[in-house]
């Protein structure tokens, strides 16, 4: 098992959702509607983060409830969804809460990740990332597949 190398002068851990905090998978019901499964550990992680003065941020090529509803339940201040371009929402999120490159990090798995991991200092991923996100110079990759408690990996390497 490989121990993440993560600075304890993270504020901001920003996470794309679909794929680090899902397996990827979306469930279509015979009436159409679509929901993801979604581990406690990494929903413990969230809490674990904001409970250590962690903040954490949504950017998501998609939009579903299931991030409305973990936005609500647990607070969460920057949550932006149906984005295309995400580098500029992660710039937008940096310039607001005037983070370095020392005091954030991202987690990204597919290709529309790429330039925010290309950015940031620190970058994760989980073992199943498209081959490209796996390529980056400086990525680190769970040990913990995504949806399975990759995130809380994470979690748990900041807050230990």
């Amino acid at each position: 098992m490989t121990k993440l190398n993560l600075p304890k002068t993270i504020k901001m851990v920003i996470t794309d959702f679909d794929g680090v905090l899902t397996d990827n998978s979306v469930y279509i019901s015979n009436d159409f509607v679509v929901s993801r499964k979604l581990n406690f550990k990494d929903i413990m992680g969230i809490y674990l983060l904001k409970r250590n003065g962690i903040d954490v941020a949504i950017i998501s090529g998609e939009e579903n409830a299931a991030i409305k509803t973990l936005a609500q339940k647990l607070e969460l201040k920057e949550v932006h969804q149906k984005i295309r371009v995400k580098i500029d929402v992660l710039k937008s999120v940096l310039e607001k809460y005037s983070l370095s490159q020392e005091e954030y990090l991202y987690i990204g798995d597919e290709i529309n990740d790429l330039e925010c991991l290309e950015y940031a200092k620190y970058k994760v991923t989980v073992p199943q990332a498209h081959k490209k996100i796996k390529e980056i110079a400086g990525i680190q990759i769970t040990d913990v597949p995504a949806g399975e408690g990759a995130f809380r990996e994470v979690a748990d390497c900041l807050t230990d």
